[in-house]
């Protein structure tokens, strides 16, 4: 690339059944704020000074629709659509989603897990400051863009060939480890800014109906986290996995499972990447401590 790579995640895009459930757990339990929306049917949430981080619209997918990537400058957008083509995706302008996105340049174009992604230029500022009373700290997104995706995939090596050679990510550290007996887990994580990671590929044998395994965002601070899960465990939301802390990214955090089935992690002190970055290394566990299904009587 022309440009020293630099993307964040600018917002991810859900189609549910439920959009109401869905923006539900995103402001009462983790703590995220409601914007305007001008797009008929969608909801739009913020966990920062950006107008919307997550857009929510109605339909049978229950999984995630869109990714979008803000990059620094049209310089950059034309870099990234340039190694995107290189890599066999083609990318296409967008005027009217970008109108509909708040942003000053949209490109739009496939990706391999059968959802769209976005290249944007200027992401549009909320009309007021960020004060969640739910997530008293914040979020922590400043150069960092909203929080990162985990998706599972078939064909891990063109998911991989996307990110590394079309989105010029580089790989962070990954995980090999028995899930259960006789089931292998491999999954390997990708920065493209100081984020541990802001994508994960989690290799799977066979389809799982979904995409999307997680969608993280991260407190600034640690009793946030805390607060969430409390509040997440008082409104009967299912916990797919309770507080503890990952190993090889060492975010302190838990997962909670959203209506429309994928999860939904709220985290804290996720390590931050270095130049040179020298822990690209194998782990043989996802968590250091905890993260155990939480049982209800």
């Amino acid at each position: 690339m022309n440009t020293t790579p630099h993307l964040e995640l600018a917002y991810v895009g859900f189609e549910v059944a439920d959009p109401d459930a869905l923006s539900t757990l995103f402001t009462e339990v983790v703590g995220l704020l409601r914007s305007p929306s001008d797009e008929v049917g969608a909801a739009r949430l913020r966990n920062d000074d950006r107008a919307a981080r997550l857009i929510i619209t109605e339909g049978t997918r229950d999984d995630l629709e869109v990714l979008g990537f803000a990059v620094e400058d049209d310089a950059a957008l034309e870099a990234y659509t340039e190694s995107l083509s290189e890599a066999g995706f083609t990318l296409v302008d967008d005027e009217a989603r970008a109108r509909r996105r708040g942003v000053r340049r949209l490109r739009r174009g496939p990706t391999p897990w059968g959802i769209e992604v976005e290249l944007v230029v200027d992401l549009e500022a909320a009309p007021t400051p960020f004060a969640s009373p739910a997530m008293a700290s914040g979020f922590q997104t400043a150069g960092v863009g909203m929080g990162h995706v985990a998706l599972a995939v078939l064909d891990f090596a063109e998911s991989e060939r996307f990110l590394l050679d079309g989105l010029a990510m580089e790989q962070s550290d990954w995980i090999e480890t028995e899930l259960m007996e006789g089931v292998d887990l491999e999954v390997r994580f990708y920065h493209c800014n100081q984020r541990h990671h802001t994508v994960a590929l989690a290799k799977v044998p066979f389809d799982l109906g979904k995409v999307l395994h997680h969608v993280q965002v991260e407190a600034n601070a640690r009793d946030d986290v805390g607060f969430a899960f409390d509040r997440a465990f008082a409104a009967g939301v299912p916990i797919a996995n309770g507080i503890g802390v990952h190993d090889n990214e060492g975010a302190f955090s838990f997962c909670a499972t959203s209506p429309a089935g994928f999860l939904v992690e709220v985290g804290h002190g996720t390590k931050t990447i270095t130049s040179p970055w020298r822990e690209n290394r194998r782990y043989d566990r996802i968590s250091r401590w905890g993260h155990q299904a939480v049982l209800r009587a």
